[in-house]
This record gives structure tokens, sequence and C-alpha cells, in this order.
């Protein structure tokens, strides 16, 4: 909950920025090759293979690989140790464990930093050894430094430490990596078997507090880890993933830095997080935009650094080839200055749901809550860029209306319940007004009476995905003839031969592209979900299971999501794990769950196995 790592099937730490997510990369082979920066572990062949297991230990980030050799199984535990106290930061720290289960295997750790994203190789020190101790080494550049104890004497080339070590059934070895400021010397030693334990402790403890309990129940936990793990624990921002520039488009410029905290989808992170138990999260989130947004509102970002920094400058690393050869690498990211409407919806719209489901009041927010209001209500009949960022002109796009008019509703709603509170009645009357206004404006500008579904903008042909939130917000009802002629024409026109969903059509009839940008995408897995979603809300729901199912199949076999799935090349593409991909999973396994329920209690009582067997089909 500092950073992340990326770790490969065959026991390769790819991606790694330290000390925070959105900081310069330790390893970032994952963009180049090992020369910018890896951590190889596991058993010493000629090549490195991938492992015979790998999984985490129940619900937790700790990863075990197992490899099968000619002389005896060996497993890897990897993780990263959580916070030693209550409100103490997390250090970025890697710790793995290499064990025997039988027989005697011969292993190999090659170590590679490289700061600055593969850029710089620094200079490694062998401080003083404690005569007791482990094998201690450091490797420095400018105000960077990462520390290593290891059970082994690690032999350094050009930069490149390598160890060879045997282990025998029953054995155990550490290897420690931490990442200190250069100027603060060296860390305090761990004892990693406490570390293990307290780690998985924490985990295992907080997915206990779940209060999903249905069929989907190993689906939905491992997103809530997922997204515990994308917290920036220090600040409570939340990024969007730990990765930066996994392409859309495989060979292709569609490549973006998700190193952030979008608040699109922090706010809709909290929402699913709020809907499964978690308030403390929902506290921390609250306190992170109060702080991001401080003293000017009006000027909302759709996102901000994970401290809140308003400053993402994007730019592209040159030195690194890219993913699979996808250029350019970018870190920063230039949408950071968009307009976006909706995001003023989702924030309101998280805020609301905090204050429903019992989130203490706090006075800041409900102001802040009370300007965004009067910052829409000058400025929401303007363009903007849309929820999907794209880099063309801005349009007026249905789905930022759509929002906006959430936005106004939920603080209607707000005040409603609070008689006694500011604003005034003739606030409320006015607002009340304004919500009618947008609605009306939606309805006879973004759709299409023609064709029966609504459109992308005001105006135009081309559908988006995102008008299937229409009915999840509550614009209009799920039996609403337009929503259900929406629906029907993004399985039509938007849908791969798989039935998952893309974002909008790339290409015009033409073949020129209506983004700005070249190439095209994979089906977006968050639109997949949100039509899964809609067809239980019109009835369609073993149509909506079986998508579901689907969907779930994408997963890797850890159970994590990227942002797209390629129908052509049939594998995951984009930012990895995507927050933005995990959350809409939640959300559509709670409603599949709550219509079985329904289901249920409108049958004819009968055996309890029947019912059962019912519920998770």
């Amino acid at each position: 909950m500092t950073t992340a790592a990326l770790v490969s099937r065959d026991g390769s730490v790819d991606w790694m920025c330290a000390p925070r997510f959105d900081s310069p990369a330790v390893f970032a082979s994952l963009l180049g090759t090992d020369d910018h920066g890896s951590w190889d572990l596991g058993p010493a062949t000629d090549r490195p293979r991938p492992a015979d297991r790998r999984r985490y230990r129940g619900d937790s980030l700790v990863l075990e690989q197992e490899w099968d050799t000619e002389d005896g199984t060996v497993r890897v535990i990897d993780f990263m140790p959580v916070a030693a106290r209550t409100g103490a930061d997390p250090v970025p720290r890697i710790i793995r464990i290499v064990e025997a289960l039988t027989g005697t295997v011969t292993m190999r750790s090659v170590l590679r930093p490289r700061f600055g994203y593969g850029r710089t190789t620094p200079a490694v020190h062998r401080p003083q050894p404690d005569p007791g101790g482990p094998h201690r080494l450091t490797a420095i550049a400018g105000p960077d430094a990462i520390w290593l104890d290891s059970h082994h004497h690690h032999a350094d080339t050009d930069s490149t430490l390598t160890a060879e070590f045997t282990v025998r059934a029953g054995e155990r070895t550490a290897h420690v990596l931490t990442y200190r400021d250069s100027h603060r010397g060296a860390p305090p030693a761990v004892d990693t078997d406490h570390d293990l334990a307290r780690t998985e402790r924490f985990w295992h403890e907080w997915a206990d507090q779940c209060t999903y309990q249905g069929p989907y129940r190993e689906a939905v936990i491992r997103s809530l880890i997922t997204l515990k793990g994308l917290t920036y624990a220090p600040t409570g921002g939340i990024v969007a993933a730990p990765t930066t520039s996994l392409p859309e488009d495989i060979g292709g410029e569609r490549n973006w830095d998700y190193r952030y905290t979008w608040l699109r989808d922090a706010a809709i992170t909290l929402s699913s997080l709020l809907r499964t138990g978690y308030r403390e999260e929902a506290r921390a989130w609250r306190e992170w935009l109060l702080r991001a947004v401080a003293g000017d509102p009006e000027n909302l970002q759709i996102m901000y650094g994970i401290a809140g920094e308003r400053e993402l400058t994007e730019s592209s690393l040159d030195w690194l080839p890219g993913y699979e050869g996808s250029q350019p690498v970018r870190v920063g990211n230039g949408a950071a200055g968009q307009l976006q409407l909706d995001v003023y919806g989702e924030v309101v719209e998280a805020l609301h749901l905090a204050h429903m489901t019992g989130l203490v009041r706090n006075d800041h927010a409900h102001h802040l809550q009370l300007r965004l209001i009067d910052y829409l209500e000058e400025h929401w009949q303007e363009p903007d860029e849309g929820i999907w960022e794209v880099r063309g002109p801005r349009r007026h796009f249905v789905h930022s209306k759509v929002m906006a008019w959430v936005a106004v509703d939920r603080t209607i709603k707000l005040l409603e319940q609070t008689p006694d509170d500011e604003p005034t009645t003739g606030h409320l009357e006015r607002w009340r007004a304004l919500r009618t206004r947008i609605h009306a404006d939606v309805c006879e500008k973004g759709y299409d009476p023609e064709r029966n579904t609504f459109t992308q903008y005001y105006g135009g042909k081309e559908l988006d995905a995102s008008l299937l939130l229409i009915p999840q917000v509550g614009f209009l009802p799920p039996d609403d003839k337009r929503v259900i002629g929406t629906i029907e024409a993004i399985q039509r026109e938007l849908s791969t031969e798989d039935g998952f969903v893309l974002r909008y059509p790339t290409h015009d009839e033409s073949g020129n592209n209506v983004d700005g940008l070249s190439g095209h995408e994979g089906a977006f897995l968050a639109c997949s979900f949100w039509l899964a979603d809609d067809l239980a809300m019109i009835g369609r729901v073993q149509e909506a299971r079986e998508l579901f199912d689907r969907l779930l199949a994408l997963r890797n076999d850890l159970g994590l999501l990227a942002e797209e799935w390629d129908p052509r090349l049939k594998r995951q593409v984009g930012n990895f794990p995507q927050a933005f991909s995990h959350v809409p999973l939640i959300d559509t396994a709670l409603r599949l769950t709550a219509c079985g329920a329904a289901y249920l209690s409108a049958q004819p009582d009968g055996p309890a196995a029947d019912r059962v067997e019912r519920a998770t089909v």
C-alpha cells in the first residue's frame, strides 16, 4: 500500500516503482529488457522457465510459486510487508523467501537495480558485515538507494548482483530488498517470518470484514484486495493501476500512465468498498479529496497525484522500447488538464453514498459538494472531453450531461434529508429546476428517436458504452423503451464476437480515426460488466449471468484483470491490474446476487438444496 511489484511466471520482478506508485521505476524490464532493471529468482537452469504452480496464499497479496525440477520441488514466497503498527507509513520492501519442499534444488538470484526507469546504473557498496548477520549490500544513485539483505553472497558484476545457492528439503532462506532515501543510511534488519505472519494476518482480517456472502465471493474478495493494494496508505489516494504504458493496442501508441488518482476511478472504487462494508477506506478517501481540491474546487481536475499533486506533466521515455515494442512509453498524463463534467457526478455520488451508509458527516465535504453544484449550474451546458479522455475536439457528450444531472439530483436528496441545513429553500427550488432542465436537454438532444437509442454526443450518430450507465444511476428506469433500445443498439454495434463491449467506434465509416489516435483498442472490460448489469436490470438475468461468467474467465490465473480484452489476440491488454475493471466486477456480482435472492424469494418453498442450486446457477 505504498507501491507494487509485478512478478512474472518465471519468478522475475519486472516492474516496481519506489518509494511510491508514481515514482520512477527501479525495475522496468516490463517496458524494456532485463538491462532496464529486474530481479530474477528461480531454479538455476540455462533459461528461466515458468513456475509449475502459483497462487495467492488465501485472501492475501502474498504470492507463492512452485517449481518441480529433476532434483526436487522448491517454493518462492513473495510479499510486501504491511506497516508494523497502525498509522505508520508502510516501508517499500519486497521479501522473497525460498523453501525446498522435496529434494535438493540449486537456485539463482540475479538482481539488476536500475533507477530512473532503467536509465541509471547505481554504484554497489558492501557495508561492514555483521559477523552474525546476513550478507548486506546497497546500490546507490543520487537520492535513491536499495538495500539487499540475503543469507547468500551476491557477486557484483557491473552492478548486476548474482548468487547461486542450494536449498534442501525443509530448509528456508530469505532475501529482503528495501528502498530507502540514500541520505538516510541503512534500514534496520527485519524478521522475515514474523513479517510474513503479520502480513498474512492483516490481509485475512481485512478480507473477513467483507459483508458480501454470495456465490461470487472468491472473485469479489480478490477484487477488493486488489483495490486495497492500489491504495496509497499514507494519504488514502487510490491509483488507477500500478503501471504505465502497457498498451491498449499491442505495438501502437495507445499507452498511458495510470499511476495517479482519477477522481472518477477513486469515487467508484469508494462506492464498491462502501457497499461491501469498508467504511474506513471511504473516510480516508474523503479526507484525501478534501485536501486535493482544497481552496479551488471550481477548478476540479480529473486526476491528481496520490498525495494530491496537480502537476502531472506528460513526457516520453525514449530509451525504453516499450512493452512488445509499443511506443511511446509515457510518464505523467496530459489528460489531467481536460474538462470532464462527468467527474462532478461521480464525486458527488460517492459523497452521497458515504452519507447514506452512515459515514460521520464532514462539514468541509458538505460545503465542497455545494460549491461543486454552484460550478455545474454555470458550466453544465459546455462541451467537454468526456469520460474517455478523447484527444479530439470537445463535444456535448451525453454521459457528461447525465452525470451532471446525477450531481444535482444527489445534492437535492441530501438537502431534502437535512431540511435545517443551508442553503435556503430558494437554492433547493432553483436546483430542482436545474435537474429538470438537464434531464429534458439530454432526452431532447442526446436521443435518436429513429433508432430508439441515446447517442455518444448531441447531434451525433455514434454510440458509446457509457450510455449503459443511464439506468444504473437512475436517470431513467430500466423498463423505459429508450433504455432498452440503447442497450440493444450497443449489443448490435459495439459488441465483439464474444459479446464483450467496445467503448465507442474508434473509426468512422471511411476508416478514419475519430479520437485523435491511431490504431484500434480492445473490448473495455468495465463496459462489458456494465452490459451485464443492464441485462439483469431489464430482466434478462440468465443472459447477464452468462456474460458475467465469460468475463470472470478472462481473469488471469490469480484473478487479476487489465483494462481491456483484445478479441483478435485473445489476451488482456492495457495497464494492469486495473481498478476500473475490478470495481464493476464487484458491482455486477452484487447485482446478480440480488437478482438471485429476489428470484428465490418469489418461489414456493422447496428443499434447501434446491434453493441453493438455483441461487448459484
